[in-house]
């Protein structure tokens, strides 16, 4: 994700509002043995975000456990304006409103955007409203129920049935495209349910763990690939009814970049909003992608 430095001079670069705030850095959530250090993390955010393609830059993504050395990390890099930040909770909800009032009582470096927890496989209302009485009015609550890996379709179903009371309670589910297994990357039915119990009831949600703009052909017939950024805007697009011809699953299985771009620059100025609206980030490592792949596709 490397742009210019943090202070440069250079003007930022007018981002489309399709891709405007789209991609969290989420590489502080991998684990410790190999995420990069904090200091690493703040530098590179900090200039990508103070950089040339900084529009695109949302949220840095800091579980509680390490937010003492973030802000640590931040007082010492005064950054010109606060971090948007998505606080992940790994230590159980208890610890919440520790974190959020060290946040609050750090405005000049950090402004909470929302706080992240996985779901118990048992969710019900009486946990959600748990969650709900920790999070703030201001910030959103996001609930991640863990899809089940090589599940069953009954299982695939209690997933979906918990992503569904998710969103009826009011926070936003999310949705894991990949992790360390190939099994944690959700196949492209899958993606198919869940946006259809998200986007086709009216719900928003965010995803983590997306590593391309655009998914890569497959290496051989087992492979079942990784899902692309672009590819999951059109998704959602074509859920809505407005996404062009062809299907949700035509979308996230579609390899070629530039049909990706040209589906992607006919969307109207209000699929655009829309989209956006219930897909409004996605948490990356921006190690495996550069921001740059974008330009390279002639959208930047």
């Amino acid at each position: 994700m490397t742009t210019v430095p943090s202070g440069s001079s250079a003007d930022p670069w007018p981002i489309r509002p399709l891709l405007a705030g789209l991609v969290d850095d989420a590489s502080l959530v991998q684990p410790r043995m190999v995420a990069p250090s904090i200091d690493a993390v703040v530098a590179r955010y900090l200039s990508a975000r103070d950089g040339a393609y900084g529009g695109m830059i949302g949220h840095l993504v800091c579980p509680v456990s390490r937010l003492p050395a973030l802000v640590t990390e931040l007082a010492r890099s005064a950054p010109s304006r606060p971090v948007d930040l998505s606080l992940v909770v790994d230590t159980g909800l208890g610890a919440v409103p520790k974190a959020l009032s060290t946040v609050f009582s750090r405005s000049s470096l950090l402004t909470p955007r929302t706080v992240e927890t996985a779901a118990p496989p048992d969710v019900d209302a009486v946990w959600l409203e748990r969650v709900s009485e920790f999070v703030p009015d201001e910030v959103t609550p996001v609930v991640e129920p863990r899809r089940p890996l090589g599940g069953s379709a009954d299982e695939i179903d209690a997933w979906l049935d918990a992503v569904q009371r998710v969103a009826e309670h009011g926070c936003t589910p999310k949705l894991r495209c990949g992790g360390p297994r190939p099994s944690d990357v959700p196949s492209v039915a899958e993606v198919e349910r869940f946006l259809q119990v998200t986007v086709g009831a009216g719900h928003g949600f965010t995803a983590i763990g997306l590593r391309e703009a655009v998914r890569p052909a497959p290496e051989n017939e087992t492979d079942r690939g990784r899902h692309g950024v672009l590819n999951l805007l059109l998704a959602v697009a074509r859920e809505l009814g407005t996404g062009g011809e062809g299907t949700v699953g035509d979308a996230l299985r579609e390899t070629d970049g530039q049909a990706l771009v040209g589906a992607a620059e006919a969307l109207s100025g209000r699929t655009v909003d829309t989209v956006r609206g219930l897909f409004p980030c996605c948490g990356i490592d921006p190690d495996p992608m550069s921001i740059s792949e974008f330009a390279t596709l002639g959208l930047l």
